[in-house]
């Protein structure tokens, strides 16, 4: 499951599209997004017989691979990625800084 724990990488370039909007849609969008990896890697790990979740018995269940009652977990998880994702870019985006010991010195 971790590889697709993963995928949430693909939202960096969704969360420069969203900068700016408001809280709720962003949250939104990245739930549905979350919701239909979900979906297709679930049904893509079904046919093979090799899915690790089930929820075929929970409610709200769509197909046994997604349950919309976690919607609100996926809401704060999509906004906790956006935030993680900033920041690594945040910190990608600094170029390494060069001193040298002795101010003047260009050797």
């Amino acid at each position: 499951m971790f590889p697709i724990y993963g995928l949430a990488a693909f939202l960096k370039p969704l969360t420069v599209l969203l900068k700016g909007k408001p809280l709720f849609l962003r949250g939104t969008v990245y739930t549905i997004c979350i919701f239909v990896t979900e979906f297709v890697t679930g049904e893509f790990l079904k046919k093979r017989h090799a899915c690790p979740w089930n929820y075929e018995d929970a409610p709200l269940n769509i197909h046994g691979v997604i349950r919309l009652d976690y919607a609100p977990f996926w809401f704060g998880t999509g906004l906790l990625y956006e935030f993680l994702l900033s920041r690594s870019s945040k910190n990608a985006a600094k170029p390494p800084r060069l001193s040298s010991p002795n101010p003047g010195d260009v050797s």
